[in-house]
């Protein structure tokens, strides 16, 4: 663990929970609306993730996707105005929280519908395989939509045709509310996975470094040529399934257990044991993320919200946004 390794996933872990945090804040506020699902206690995952892809892979996430839209390279701006419903977010407003999109970083996520981006992940994979370039497709899904047809569908596709698709399944074992072992006869989902001769292992998803190697050896694996790769990293939401989730499936002692694993926490100690941070270094990361935070909530509530007269520009063939 160099300085600067530890410098960028400590800051990319805090922009995603301080983000997370003031989007709870605005959400309570009124100043964003319709659903909202934090990804707080899972941000190792998508932090490990980005640093093992490429900037000409694609992404494909799913509708908890704050965090992989960050660490991908999306503006904290263009995030957080697209919360807010406003013309300058990444979706031109249009998507909100559960539809965040960017073409400029191939970040294709996220979806709301439980294993809907599955198939499309398998699209995007087999244009690329058919073009010959060397990418990847890194699709992230919650364990719930393993239950679902696409999943099998998506994963039986890949393997026959060997495509360089990631399957990256954020285990947080609640899926909304039902525990796992009350939704799958098999809670090991890699079995799942091996079904269809895709090379499976679990990862501790709460550790940055972990979740890295795993995805750079998949990515490697995809690359040559050798087909599919499934992941499951087992994490956990510290919040609720959505700000509609009462929240009334899971002990208290359960969730303080868990949150003593909070991959921020653990990998800011793991990084100053081992010289890579300093105190002095995690005040400036702190203070600059706030910074970050504050200005992209003014900058929201400064954008102006999508004209009427524009509303059907996508659907009239013009190719340039207005």
């Amino acid at each position: 663990m160099t300085p600067e390794v530890a410098h960028a996933c400590f800051t990319q872990l805090t922009r995603i929970r301080r983000f997370e945090e003031a989007c709870a804040q605005c959400y309570a506020e009124g100043r964003i609306r319709g659903f909202l699902h934090l990804s707080i206690g899972e941000e190792a995952i998508a932090v490990g993730a980005m640093r093992a892809l490429t900037p000409a892979d694609a992404v494909v996430a799913t509708y908890r996707e704050h965090g992989h839209a960050l660490a991908r390279g999306l503006s904290m701006r263009s995030v957080m105005a697209e919360m807010f419903g406003k013309k300058a977010g990444c979706a031109r407003g249009r998507g909100g929280s559960m539809h965040l999109f960017d073409a400029a970083t191939r970040f294709y996520g996220g979806n709301a519908i439980v294993a809907g981006h599955l198939p499309l992940a398998v699209g995007l994979a087999l244009a690329d395989h058919r073009l010959a370039r060397d990418v990847v497709t890194a699709c992230f899904f919650g364990e719930g939509a393993v239950a679902e047809g696409e999943f099998h569908e998506a994963l039986n596709l890949a393997a026959l045709w060997r495509l360089p698709v990631l399957f990256l399944c954020e285990n947080n074992r609640y899926a909304m509310g039902t525990a796992l072992e009350r939704s799958e006869a098999e809670t090991d989902l890699t079995k799942k996975a091996a079904s269809y001769r895709v090379p499976a292992q679990q990862v501790d998803g709460m550790n940055v470094e972990a979740v890295a190697d795993a995805v750079a050896e998949a990515a490697g694996h995809a690359r040559a040529g050798r087909g599919p790769w499934f992941l499951e990293l087992l994490t956990y939401r510290f919040r609720a399934h959505s700000m509609f989730d009462a929240e009334l499936y899971r002990s208290k002692e359960e969730v303080k257990a868990w949150t003593a694993r909070c991959p921020v926490a653990t990998f800011r100690e793991r990084a100053k044991a081992a010289g890579a941070l300093t105190d002095d270094d995690v005040a400036k990361v702190e203070a600059a993320v706030r910074a970050e935070v504050a200005d992209a909530i003014a900058f929201a509530d400064a954008a102006e919200v999508e004209p009427v007269a524009e509303l059907t520009w996508a659907v009239t063939r013009r190719e340039v946004a207005p």
